[in-house]
């Protein structure tokens, strides 16, 4: 991972699907499945259904996390894939997001989170 603590991916996802993107609970089970695509332990999941469209949520995973915000009315979804260690793909749940949100296309950018300049082993203090 190149001294990296994590990897963490901005996608912007289009032409989704309006009914899926409006569902609360299709948008939960969709994140949460994604989560589980990429090989990562969900631990909380927090959604909230906007009036008159739109959802917002997070899927807390051991290895951090994934959050969205959806624009039913433009086909859109604003996606971050946060993951850390190596274990888990991001790119993999981003992936299974577009593929199930039938989306048209999906752009996104990857960054690599805590860039460490000294291998250092961590402690509990």
């Amino acid at each position: 991972m190149n001294n990296s603590l994590g990897r963490h991916v901005l996608a912007e996802i289009y032409g989704c699907n309006f009914d899926i993107l409006n569902n609360r609970e299709e948008v939960e089970a969709i994140m949460v499945n994604a989560a589980l695509e990429a090989g990562a332990e969900v631990r909380e999941v927090v959604f909230h259904k906007f009036s008159p469209q739109g959802v917002s949520g997070v899927v807390v995973i051991s290895e951090s996390h994934l959050a969205i915000h959806t624009w039913p009315e433009l086909g859109y979804a604003a996606v971050d894939v946060f993951t850390c260690g190596d274990r888990v793909n991001p790119w993999d749940a981003c992936n299974y997001l577009t593929e199930q949100f039938m989306a048209g296309h999906m752009t996104a950018t990857e960054m690599k989170r805590g860039i460490v300049e000294d291998s250092k082993e961590a402690v509990n203090l």
